[in-house]
């Protein structure tokens, strides 16, 4: 497997990682604040591969169609994990991520690997777009900054302002549902005629 691809790999092994030490203390009330001061630097890491395996795949001329689709669905795989986790907190009650937009954004992620895979039975390789890959840094600020009001929350030090940064949390995933699809109807724009002929 090229070094490229191996680091795209990580992020969708480092995924479900991920969700067992975000959901040990939900289901057991063990290691509240220890699970996320690991998955946090852990998704970090696998956050970071996302610029390795580019770099990595222009350095050593492993750019391949392969990648093109491979890449993508490892994002998707991470920060649908990553959304999926935020629904919940481990104080009963408590989300960030509003469960209508994790719907609405899982339907688009599913219409955009539907997209790509429609592409490359035609032999077309759908690359990411601007508007993709700045729908992919708003997922993961939105995701960052919700980790963080759970890390106060597991940590107990949840400031007096702490309802107004939620609110902050919900505008930024509306951000990312917005820019989603604008930039699903981008691509759609871009590689449906081609895709059609």
């Amino acid at each position: 497997m090229k070094t490229s691809n191996k680091f795209t790999l990580t992020r969708i092994i480092f995924a479900p990682v991920f969700f067992i030490l975000y959901f040990i203390p939900v289901w057991t009330g063990a290691f509240t604040k220890l699970s996320l001061i690991i998955a946090i630097p852990l998704l970090c890491f696998a956050e970071f591969t996302d610029y390795l395996d580019g770099h990595y795949a222009r350095k050593h001329n492993e750019v391949s169609d392969f990648g093109k689709i491979f890449d993508p669905f490892a994002d998707v795989i991470l920060h649908m994990t990553t959304f999926f986790c935020l629904i919940t907190s481990v104080k009963e009650g408590l989300g960030y991520t509003p469960r209508f937009i994790f719907i609405l954004i899982m339907y688009r992620e599913m219409g955009q690997t539907f997209l790509r895979m429609v592409a490359a039975k035609q032999g077309i390789a759908i690359a990411a777009r601007k508007g993709g890959k700045l729908k992919t840094v708003v997922y993961v600020v939105s995701g960052f900054y919700a980790l963080f009001l759970e890390l106060l929350v597991r940590l107990e030090l949840v400031p007096d302002c702490f309802g107004v940064l939620k609110i902050v949390a919900t505008v930024l995933f509306v951000i990312s549902l917005v820019l989603s699809y604008a930039s699903f109807i981008d691509y759609i724009v871009h590689f449906g005629k081609t895709i059609k002929e």
